[in-house]
């Protein structure tokens, strides 16, 4: 009993608890604390239970899904049923605008708009199949140091149950974006350490539209097809998978239509890289060169440019960065070359090139694209007027007056002529006469090649540029 008096009196809870403003404080707190426990219980029974219901997946702008996520979210839906209407509506949208001219350029013609819609930034819900899908659009405050371009991210959640349906939904978005892209060829441009599409893809260039010198397309197109069908022949000895063009001749002879043209009959991209670009390191180079987007022709043009015409020095020694010829060697056939690569270089002047860049191995195969012949004028004759000229006679009467001139290497006395043209030369020609054969026949002269100087006049008959 007075042990019991002593611990009472020593520590007060008796007295403590029957005050009633401790006792209601005590309660209060309790009661928090109960709150604040089971608020904590269920925050973490939620992410629990999210973890084990719910599936996300993340899909960066940097990402090359990310505007195929976009195109399939845009897709027009119908979702029966009072609840699924409601759920799936998109309140807010984002617009992408595009127009055209439907009259002839510079005519002042109509132009015509097309309004692509997406979702916006927020969350949205849609529904494929029997899965809903929660889309959560955001854009971050931060930029890609190269572009500028705010980071941005898609988040796609479902059910756990429904995961699978995201193979479904990336499969879709695909067929989407190669359908769009049907018929179409993509340039990409380096853009800081990325690749970047240049501008909209291109209506592919049917590969007859360009005329070589007989055997020459014929010779090159087999060699790339035979190249990617022997991906494994390479691999078994342990050769590496690349393949080099070297094609040269004089400008306008049509290397570069070419090899737009060839990315077309392949169903290829065009990837050009700039060598002379100020800030074109060999590093980045290098790096560029090992993530070429896949399936895409490297395009490397007028590479005898890419180390003259540099920056002058700074009075501090400094010339800029650039990329230097042992750095484009080793980004070409180095040890930290990428593989699964077709690279086509072109230069007009094949003399300027150190022997080094042109060995085999960088350099493969080394084709002259030359002056027009009398086969490709004959060729280019043909599609331009082979509609009407049925019997061939205008284009054997072209041909003659080209022989005239001289403008194939030889007189008509059998002498050289020292005198060519070009393709672009003929083909603007027949651009200028479009529906008269006879007028392309009588201004044949305009083929000439001729040095202007300033304050010269245009000759007569030369071929000019409609008003």
């Amino acid at each position: 009993m007075t042990t019991e008096s002593t611990a009472g009196g020593l520590f007060g809870l008796d007295a403590l608890l029957d005050n009633p403003v401790f006792a209601g404080g005590f309660g209060l707190a309790s009661l928090g604390f109960a709150a604040a426990f089971a608020r904590k219980g269920a925050m973490v029974a939620a992410a629990t239970a999210r973890r084990r219901l719910l599936v996300n997946v993340e899909i960066s702008k940097q990402d090359p899904a990310y505007p195929w996520i976009l195109s399939w979210l845009s897709q027009p839906r119908e979702n029966p049923g009072f609840i699924a209407s409601r759920l799936t509506r998109i309140h807010d949208l984002s617009v992408t605008t595009t127009t055209a001219s439907q009259g002839p350029p510079g005519t002042g013609g109509p132009s015509s708009a097309s309004f692509f819609l997406q979702p916006g930034y927020g969350r949205h819900i849609v529904k494929h199949g029997s899965a809903y899908i929660a889309v959560n659009r955001e854009k971050h405050n931060t930029a890609n140091m190269n572009t500028g371009e705010p980071h941005e991210i898609v988040q796609l959640t479902t059910l756990w149950a429904h995961r699978h349906v995201f193979e479904e939904v990336f499969s879709e978005a695909h067929r989407l974006a190669a359908k769009a892209n049907e018929g179409k060829t993509t340039v990409f441009s380096a853009r800081g350490m990325d690749w970047a599409p240049l501008g909209d893809p291109r209506k592919k260039r049917p590969l007859g539209s360009v005329i070589l010198d007989e055997g020459v397309k014929e010779s090159i197109v087999g060699d790339v097809q035979d190249f990617l069908s022997r991906q494994q022949w390479y691999v078994d000895r342990g050769i590496p998978y690349r393949r080099g063009y070297l094609l040269f001749g004089p400008p306008g002879s049509g290397k570069s239509s070419f090899i737009q043209a060839l990315a077309g009959e392949l169903d290829f991209s065009v990837a050009m890289v700039n060598l002379s670009e100020m800030g074109m390191t060999d590093d980045k180079l290098a790096f560029l060169l090992t993530k070429l987007p896949k399936r895409s022709l490297l395009l490397l043009e007028d590479a005898d440019a890419a180390f003259v015409n540099r920056r002058q020095r700074d009075t501090d020694g400094y010339s800029g960065a650039t990329v230097t010829f042992s750095g484009l060697l080793n980004a070409l056939d180095g040890v930290a070359a990428g593989e699964e690569r077709i690279a086509f270089l072109t230069t007009n002047h094949i003399e300027r090139l150190d022997p080094a860049l042109i060995r085999p191995g960088r350099v493969d195969m080394m084709l002259r694209i030359g002056e027009a012949t009398r086969f490709q004028a004959a060729q280019m004759w043909d599609r331009f007027y082979g509609d009407v000229d049925l019997d061939h006679s205008n284009r054997e009467r072209f041909l003659k007056r080209l022989d005239e001139l001289g403008l194939f290497g030889v007189n008509p006395d059998g002498e050289p002529s020292y005198r060519h043209t070009s393709t672009a030369a003929i083909q603007g020609l027949f651009l200028f006469h479009k529906s008269d054969m006879q007028g392309s026949i009588d201004t044949a002269e305009a083929l000439i090649p001729r040095k202007f100087e300033a304050g010269d006049a245009v000759p007569e008959g030369a071929i000019k540029t409609p008003a």
